[in-house]
């Protein structure tokens, strides 16, 4: 009988840990490194808003792994060329936050990429982030859009 019974534990402890197993390869196959993330600027967001009625869209991909962060920014309507654009944070909106990542205007702002910090990666993540355009007619920012996860 003791045989019977340590061997109904060894097939009962092999089919959990096959079960968990699998299970966590499961998991871990729908939790992709890559987050795509969304931004819609516009004067109205701004700190204080403005009445610009320019507006922009920024889609943004961060792979957790690597920590690099792409994106590809449009605007439209600005008062003038963008003499500046930039990621700030951590800030929530209606907050302020220094510079975080200047966006290169030698390379255009309408795409790049940039490798971030584990804690830059986490404020991302907790939508912490939003980014600024700025124009000479507006050189505190024409527009701004907080960066959220795409839903």
């Amino acid at each position: 009988m003791t045989t019977r019974h340590a061997r109904s534990n060894i097939l009962y402890s092999a089919v959990l840990l096959a079960s968990l197993l699998a299970w966590s390869v499961q998991a871990a196959a729908q939790a992709p490194n890559t987050t795509t993330l969304l931004v819609r600027l516009t004067g109205a967001s701004l700190v204080p808003p403005n009445d610009s009625n320019a507006t922009g869209n920024m889609q943004v991909s961060l792979d957790k792994q690597s920590r690099v962060l792409k994106w590809t920014l449009s605007t439209q309507g600005l008062s003038g060329p963008p003499v500046g654009a930039s990621f700030h944070g951590p800030a929530m909106p209606g907050e302020n936050a220094a510079v975080a990542v200047p966006l290169n205007l030698a390379q255009g702002i309408d795409s790049g990429s940039v490798t971030l910090t584990p804690t830059q990666v986490d404020e991302v993540l907790a939508e912490r982030w939003y980014v600024s355009v700025v124009t000479k007619a507006a050189p505190e920012g024409e527009i701004r859009g907080q960066v959220i996860i795409g839903k």
